[in-house]
């Protein structure tokens, strides 16, 4: 008999063209505003039945149990479906760790799609997708939105396609610390101005958006300023951190320009992880 055959899945990064930090809530979470936006950048994931649960990783050195967030999403959709087998996954990771992309947290939603998909069962998946973490649902949605509350309150906001260029110095960034470090600084900041930013990046003209998060972080990691400097000295616009860091980014004109700036920064900057991508 013929083994069943697996199926690849590609999990998207983000960029947050946007994060505000609006105040530190009673229960300890962030009051957040915030544009996200999926690239055409990410990891891929292959998925096939099996008897039982397994992950291999390829690409980065990760558990492979319940501290793999891949993991703990597959084993809890498979619970709420009552299904009684399991699945072989392998994690292709091609995006850097704790890089402000979202990888794990994209990694984790779709994986939550592809077990749907290949056991159909009335679970409520943006339930399992808020448990496993704030992010999980964005990459659910599948598409641009604006971000509210700790980030489970989303807006699909229509965004224009633009052509970015990613740079991460190779400092992981704890999520956690960047907010800790926000917090003792207390400079939360106003709202975005989204229909501001939805022009600019229209017309492209620099980018009236923000991070909250890049003062604090940036202030305790000279490679991250380095990265900010780059871009913008290699003629990109519009620099900012994404997410808690490290990964930044900035505009380019259009594709050609993207792929351009981004092997000259990788052949600048050898030790550290570059890539151009699209909005999707």
């Amino acid at each position: 008999m013929t083994a069943p055959s697996s199926v690849t899945y590609f999990a998207p990064a983000k960029v947050n063209l946007g994060l505000s930090v609006r105040d530190l809530r009673s229960d300890g979470y962030h009051e957040l505003h915030s544009l996200m936006v999926p690239l055409n950048v990410g990891d891929d994931l292959e998925i096939a039945p099996a008897g039982t649960l397994s992950l291999r990783v390829e690409g980065a050195a990760l558990p492979t149990d319940e501290r793999n967030l891949v993991f703990r999403a597959a084993r809890a959709y498979l619970d709420a479906a009552g299904v009684a087998g399991g699945a072989a996954i392998t994690l292709h990771k091609r995006l850097p760790l704790a890089s402000g992309l979202g990888g794990g947290s994209s990694d984790a939603a779709t994986t939550l799609m592809a077990l749907a998909r290949l056991y159909p069962a009335g679970v409520d998946l943006p339930a399992l997708a808020l448990q496993l973490g704030a992010d999980v649902p964005f990459f659910l949605l599948g598409r641009a939105a604006l971000a509210a509350g700790v980030g489970e309150v989303l807006s699909p906001t229509p965004v224009p396609r633009v052509a970015l260029v990613l740079l991460n110095p190779g400092v992981p960034v704890s999520a956690g610390d960047a907010y800790a470090w926000l917090d003792a600084e207390e400079t939360f900041t106003p709202a975005l101005d989204v229909e501001g930013i939805l022009a600019a990046l229209t017309n492209g003209r620099p980018v009236p958006y923000l991070n909250a998060l890049q003062g604090p972080v940036a202030a305790r990691h000279a490679p991250i300023r380095a990265a900010l400097a780059a871009l913008e000295a290699a003629g990109l616009h519009s620099p900012l951190m994404s997410g808690s860091g490290s990964t930044c980014f900035a505009v380019a004109r259009h594709a050609a320009h993207a792929e351009e700036v981004a092997h000259a920064l990788a052949r600048r900057f050898p030790d550290w992880w570059v890539s151009a991508a699209q909005t999707l």
